[in-house]
């Protein structure tokens, strides 16, 4: 705890310039922050896009290989080792989500982002100069410290800073982002492969990482903090000014500012008075949002996504094209993957997340069958021309699996992770969501390389046996969630609501219509013994402009 009150902010200051207040605030946190999911985007389409590459094969794994060979999958490279240099980063995710929700909560969301997005500029410039495959995992491995960091900080931020009618919208933008970053990295790569034999083929695309994570370094000395946060930590004109800015066009008297105040008050007030929910509460208390919260990331991995992506270019090579044309079209198969995020953009907030992910398990399930089908009769032919009408085909079932997974399970679980937790147990829980993601992406890049040598085409039929589990378990178990507010969500999964609970909520809905009426007329703040209060004063701050620079100052952090 005395770590925790050392690392917390004791001021905060806003450095965004007064022309952006309003929409282009809010649309350019949500798109740059999402900068972060991007890079995991990118990252995941290197790794993809880097193992046909007959240099890279030949620096990181000792074989030298010719393109005749990489077509035919007799690299030579042992499965399992494959398997860790593309698993590495998920294992290093998966605790980092958890160290992230810590890092969230005590220094802000913004400087969690920041933390990430460093971590991941040091990876990048290890795997630029990385002279062998153990500096190529130590990179990997570092990286996947800033993709958890980032992954479970960046929902939460979108969450927090959208208006509670299209929350739906914003995580969709999230999520877009996560897709261009692969469909950029596909195309880096596939232009970098023209440099063969040289070794910049596959280590430029990482100096474009590099410069990616820097943009997002520097981003984030502009990112408003949240407003939650900021009330939460005792940032009350702040936390008002920057809600004002972010929803207001900068007026902090607008009813609807002053209404969602008063709510994020009252939430803020039964977390104070209840405390920061326990792991134990996290699992107990809110028990059927933690089963979302794990469910919805575990079938994200288990239908398919990272089988698919990680080793596209390999895939597609498997199935009769040339590694040339297997980087070409995985490239193509990026923007299908990123066209399927646009039509969720507006009808998950519609449609419901629940109707949306149903759907998605039915298109899933028969898009791999597809894929799978013509894999088996790809791999009865033999190598050559005669194989390219059924690679024809099953590039198209990939096609269609991309499309329909970025518009269901692709934002779906990200979305519900950040907003089924109340705010005392958000960072908990979102972590607890974040980290079952890779926990089973790490399950999934690890397993796939020796299954897919196994089983084969087989492989896409337990991929299908997933999806149609993924569809029970929503119909029976998901509530929805659209339509409401973060706050109101509580009524939806119908919490066990304990007798001090009650007493809070009563407390806090006094709290709120106190701050109702407080951030009406004006607002100043006083600290007396760690203790922040709100109090009415004849020569309170003028608010009405919503202009941060209008607040009392206070001394910058950075």
């Amino acid at each position: 705890m005395a770590l925790a009150d050392r690392l917390r902010p004791r001021a905060y200051t806003a450095r965004y310039p007064k022309w952006m207040v309003g929409r282009p605030l809010l649309y350019m946190s949500s798109a740059l922050a999402s900068l972060g999911d991007a890079m995991f985007g990118y990252g995941q389409g290197i790794i993809a896009a880097v193992q046909v590459q007959p240099s890279f094969i030949h620096r990181m794994f000792g074989k030298t290989v010719t393109m005749a060979q990489i077509q035919a999958g007799s690299t030579g490279v042992d499965p399992w080792v494959q398997a860790i240099t593309v698993s590495c980063l998920n294992i290093t995710a998966f605790f980092a989500s958890f160290l992230a929700a810590y890092i969230c909560d005590v220094m802000g969301r913004r400087m969690s982002v920041r933390l990430g997005a460093i971590m991941y500029f040091i990876a990048a410039l290890i795997q630029i100069f990385a002279p062998n495959l153990g500096a190529l995992i130590a990179g990997r491995s570092i990286q996947g410290i800033g993709v958890g960091i980032l992954s479970m900080t960046v929902p939460i931020l979108q969450c927090e800073i959208a208006p509670g009618h299209a929350r739906g919208l914003f995580v969709c933008i999230e999520y877009i982002c996560l897709n261009l970053g692969y469909a950029v990295s596909a195309w880096v790569g596939y232009g970098f492969f023209f440099s063969m034999p040289s070794e910049i083929s596959w280590r430029g695309p990482y100096v474009v990482q590099a410069a990616l994570a820097a943009i997002l370094v520097a981003w984030t000395f502009v990112l408003p903090e949240t407003p939650r946060w900021l009330v939460a930590n005792g940032f009350q004109e702040e936390g008002l000014g920057a809600l004002a800015d972010l929803h207001g066009g900068g007026d902090a008297t607008h009813p609807n500012i002053v209404a969602t105040y008063a709510e994020i008050v009252a939430a803020v007030e039964f977390e104070r008075k209840m405390g920061q929910a326990s792991w134990r509460q996290v699992f107990c208390q809110y028990t059927r949002r933690s089963i979302v919260g794990i469910t919805c990331q575990m079938f994200a991995q288990l239908n398919g996504i990272n089988a698919i992506l990680y080793f596209l270019p390999s895939n597609l090579t498997r199935a009769g094209f040339s590694v040339s044309r297997s980087l070409l079209y995985a490239g193509i198969c990026a923007l299908v993957y990123c066209s399927g995020t646009i039509p969720a953009m507006f009808l998950i907030d519609k449609w419901g997340r629940r109707a949306i992910l149903l759907i998605g398990s039915v298109a899933l399930a028969a898009s791999l069958s597809i894929v799978g089908g013509l894999q088996y009769y790809a791999d009865s032919l033999p190598e050559g021309p005669t194989r390219i009408p059924a690679a024809d085909g099953l590039f198209f079932g990939v096609c269609l699996y991309l499309f329909f997974f970025g518009a269901t399970w692709g934002p779906g679980p990200w979305l519900l992770g950040a907003e089924i937790f109340p705010l005392r147990a958000r960072a908990k829980g979102m972590s607890l969501s974040t980290g079952t993601n890779w926990l089973f992406n790490f399950i999934i890049a690890f397993i796939t390389p020796p299954l897919f040598d196994v089983m084969k085409a087989g492989y896409y039929f337990l991929l299908v046996g997933f999806c149609i589990i993924s569809f029970l378990v929503v119909w029976f178990i998901y509530p929805e969630t659209a339509h409401r507010t973060l706050e109101e969500l509580g009524e939806v999964f119908g919490d066990r609501v304990m007798e001090e609970e009650k007493v809070a909520q009563v407390e806090a809905k006094t709290s709120a219509q106190g701050a109702r009426k407080v951030a009406a007329s004006g607002l100043t703040t006083r600290v007396d013994d760690s203790e922040v209060t709100l109090r009415m004063s004849e020569d309170v701050v003028a608010v009405g402009t919503g202009s941060v620079k209008d607040l009392p100052a206070t001394k910058e952090v950075a």
